[in-house]
C-alpha cells in the first residue's frame, strides 16, 4: 500500500486538530480552507493537463527520443501525460497491473512505459531499423 494513501489524510486530520487546539473554530475554518484550496489547485492542474491532451492525437509525441531522455522512475502517469501533451495508447489489458502505455512520434520511434500503481517503473525506446526508414533508391539520371 502506498504511504501517501495513509499519510496525506492523516496529516490533514492532524492539521485540523492542531488548528482547533491553537485557535479554536476560526483555526479549523482556516485549516479546512487551506486544505480545500490545495485540493482545488491539484484538481485544476489535472483538468488543464487533460484539456491539453484532448486536443492531440492519442499516443502521439513530438519526439520519442526526447521523451525517453526526460523520463525518470517514480513519475506519475499525470506527469508523463503533461510532458507529452497526449494520452498514451493502452497496450496492456484494461484494469490490470502493470499498465503499459505507448507514445509514438512521426518517425515511428516509440516509447513504451510501464506504470505500476500509477508510478513509472520502466520504459523502453523502440526505433525503426535504418532499412525501413531509408528512402527508396531512385535510378540515376544522366547529366546533360
Amino acid at each position: 500500500m502506498q504511504i501517501q494513501k495513509i499519510f496525506v489524510p492523516l496529516l490533514s486530520v492532524v492539521l485540523v486538530v492542531a488548528a482547533y487546539r491553537a485557535y479554536g473554530w476560526p483555526g479549523v475554518a482556516i485549516a479546512v480552507g487551506a486544505l480545500v484550496m490545495w485540493l482545488l489547485l491539484h484538481f485544476t492542474r489535472m483538468l488543464q493537463v487533460l484539456k491539453r491532451a484532448a486536443d492531440r492525437p492519442l499516443g502521439f509525441v513530438d519526439s520519442a527520443v526526447m521523451l525517453n531522455a526526460r523520463l525518470k522512475p517514480g513519475m506519475t502517469l499525470l506527469h508523463v501525460v503533461a510532458m507529452t501533451r497526449a494520452l498514451g495508447v493502452l497496450t496492456s489489458p484494461k484494469d490490470s497491473q502493470p499498465e503499459l502505455f505507448r507514445w509514438t512520434d512521426g518517425s515511428d520511434s516509440s516509447v513504451t512505459c510501464e506504470f505500476l500503481g500509477g508510478k513509472l517503473v520502466r520504459w523502453e525506446l523502440q526505433r525503426p531499423s535504418p532499412a525501413e526508414t531509408a528512402p527508396a533508391a531512385s535510378p540515376a539520371t544522366p547529366a546533360p
